[in-house]
């Protein structure tokens, strides 16, 4: 009984270390993904920004 006990607890604690690593890939993920999307929207409106009027960069 205590050694199914002991085994029980070292996978847990196994299993808990190995899910650490999986949090900052998905932290990573969605960092890629936000820097897509502003991308894409300095694409997309980039001349209508450029354009508009009191838009000045270097006189």
């Amino acid at each position: 009984m205590i050694r199914r006990i002991h085994q029980t607890v070292s996978a847990l604690r196994e299993r808990r270390a190995s899910d650490a690593g999986q949090g900052l890939a998905e932290y990573a993920l969605i960092l890629a993904f936000v820097a897509l999307a502003c991308v894409a929207a300095l694409i997309a409106f980039g001349d209508a920004v450029k354009n508009s009027p009191g838009w000045t960069i270097f006189g």
